[in-house]
């Protein structure tokens, strides 16, 4: 089942716009599923930086001398 998505606007260059078109018309994948995993991609990629449940597993820490 899909789940509902939201839309939004952006903006690409006229060559990234050329070759999603060529992507899309080799594989008859729609160009939002190419866009929506790009999204996924960088989100993956800046993980670090997003917040999130800590882990169980404890950082070890620098021992003081």
């Amino acid at each position: 089942m899909s789940r509902k998505k939201i839309s939004t606007t952006i903006y690409v260059t006229p060559e990234q716009s050329d070759r999603l078109k060529l992507l899309h018309d080799r594989t008859k994948v729609p160009i939002a599923v190419y866009i929506r995993e790009g999204i996924d991609m960088v989100l993956k990629h800046y993980e670090h930086v997003l917040p999130g449940q800590m882990s169980l597993v404890s950082e070890p820490t620098a021992s003081k001398k």
